[in-house]
């Protein structure tokens, strides 16, 4: 008969954002040990444990022997399965004070994603480890779970191979809500200093989530389907299958009829999931997105630069016949990830432009740190007339081939503008700068400065081939309105 109390509702999930910081019961947090010497690697946004069976195992008695809380759960390619389609389940598993990887599909996601942890840590290598350093420190063990009489087996089979190995309580794992309090009380009244609950995933991570504030057993794990193992229930694999990752195999002959999805389907499934996280987490799909940006400013810019060419040229014949003046303006701006580069325009103002500035300041027409004045004395003639189409952003064709800018991007930032950033302003920095961009087609100049700022940073965040062509495609209609051009 299925266990009622294992059956979860709505209102149990909606309960389980809850327990996120549940009440500990009285228990000290853990301290550093073996669990967490090692930086943690991190899959599937679960960080899993770096260490060896002896060590790990060692830990947890040691965490139990010094009667610090301890939820240890264990994270293989099913669970990962559960996790894309449980939000219970995830948010059972995010009380874990530590999650052990389990298997070869762990192994290969990890290699998928350039990273690796120590060793394969699944619950049936680790439990003999547990159970002799139990039996050294003194530690008492309560067994839950499986059908009637296996955890039964499972402690006269274990204390016989572990001699002074307490284990001070069995119970099976189909119980009714009824009993749940009873059982609940029984556990307690052990004295365990380590309870391993054999349930299953993801009911296991659920009842333990639901009942850690009523349980005053330190440590407490969540170890699947290990008592069949030991209970001689089932054979495991052959030593040869395990070192080459195929016990899933083995286990599948021996239950095929209940392990088939779970193994025929679901393995299939993990590799896809797994895919998709070494494309995430190794930012493949990004770098393909800045290669494909990049190979377009290159052409788009080497086709500009020949196209223009005449025009070019003419602007720069006019800008020096009309003052004698430099051609160009170059300016120091700051690009990609806060470098700092010298971004070119024809030049638009008066040569003296730059001293006359500070007189000017107090008729700014800008609303923040950017100076910008709608009749500014100092623009020449051709100056105007190259500003109301923005001709004088031609030159900026060069800093696009040359890498420093992009087609589309945020407008490159002045450095007095980057130093009064805030924390959200600086993600402005996060990419390459544009010729044009969002709000330089929505308003130019009119549009004030911390709009600015934030378009942006929602273009960054957001960012795609089809939004660039959008914008290109209303660049002209922009330039040819003048609108917020000066």
């Amino acid at each position: 008969m299925s266990n009622p109390s294992h059956q979860f509702d709505r209102k149990t999930a909606r309960l389980l954002d809850d327990l996120l910081a549940f009440d500990s019961g009285g228990f000290a947090a853990p301290q550093p040990d073996r669990l967490d010497l090692q930086t943690p690697t991190k899959l599937f946004g679960v960080p899993l444990v770096n260490a060896d069976l002896e060590g790990a195992a060692k830990a947890i008695v040691a965490r139990a022997a010094r009667r610090e809380r301890s939820i240890i759960h264990f994270l293989n390619a099913h669970c990962v399965n559960m996790l894309k389609t449980r939000p219970d389940y995830g948010r059972a598993l995010a009380v874990a004070d530590a999650v052990l990887p389990d298997g070869s599909g762990l192994a290969l996601a990890g290699r998928l994603a350039g990273r690796s942890f120590q060793a394969n840590l699944n619950g049936t290598d680790l439990f003999p480890h547990l159970c002799a350093h139990a039996a050294e420190e003194e530690q008492s063990i309560f067994l839950l779970g499986g059908a009637k009489g296996i955890a039964e087996t499972v402690n006269r089979n274990m204390s016989k191979a572990y001699p002074g190995l307490q284990i001070v309580g069995c119970a099976s794992g189909y119980f009714s809500d009824q009993e749940e309090a009873a059982l609940i009380d029984r556990i307690n009244a052990s004295g365990a200093s380590i309870l391993l609950v054999g349930m299953g995933v993801p009911l296991q991570e659920i009842w333990i989530a639901r009942n850690r504030a009523k349980l005053t057993v330190p440590v407490i794990m969540g170890v699947g389907g290990l008592f069949d193992y030991y209970s001689n229930n089932i054979p495991r694999a052959p030593l040869a299958l395990r070192k080459i990752g195929m016990e899933w195999g083995w286990r599948l002959m021996q239950e095929p009829r209940r392990l088939g999805r779970r193994y025929l389907i679901g393995n299939p499934v993990f590799v896809g999931h797994a895919l998709a996280h070494a494309w995430a987490v190794r930012d493949v799909s990004d770098r393909i997105r800045a290669a494909s940006k990049r190979g377009f400013d290159v052409l788009m810019s080497s086709l500009a630069i020949i196209c223009l060419m005449p025009l070019l040229t003419m602007i720069a014949l006019l800008i020096k016949l009309e003052d004698r003046g430099p051609i160009f303006f170059r300016q120091l701006r700051i690009g990609a990830k806060g470098k700092p580069f010298s971004m070119w325009k024809f030049r638009s103002m008066a040569a003296d432009a730059e001293q006359r500035r500070l007189a000017l300041l107090a008729q700014s027409d800008r609303d923040a740190i950017c100076f910008k004045m709608k009749r500014d004395p100092r623009i020449t003639k051709v100056g105007a007339v190259l500003r109301r189409f923005s001709l004088d952003e031609l030159p900026q064709i060069f800093n696009i081939l040359k890498g420093e800018m992009s087609i589309v991007g945020p407008r490159p930032a002045l450095p007095q503008e980057v130093i009064t950033y805030n924390e959200r302003s600086r993600n402005r920095l996060k990419g390459v700068p544009g010729l044009t961009c969002t709000w330089q087609v929505s308003g130019r100049a009119d549009i004030p400065f911390d709009d600015q700022v934030e378009l942006d940073i929602r273009y960054l965040e957001n960012p795609s081939l089809r939004e660039d062509l959008k914008l290109i495609a209303k660049t002209l209609p922009a330039v040819v309105s003048g609108k917020g051009a000066y």
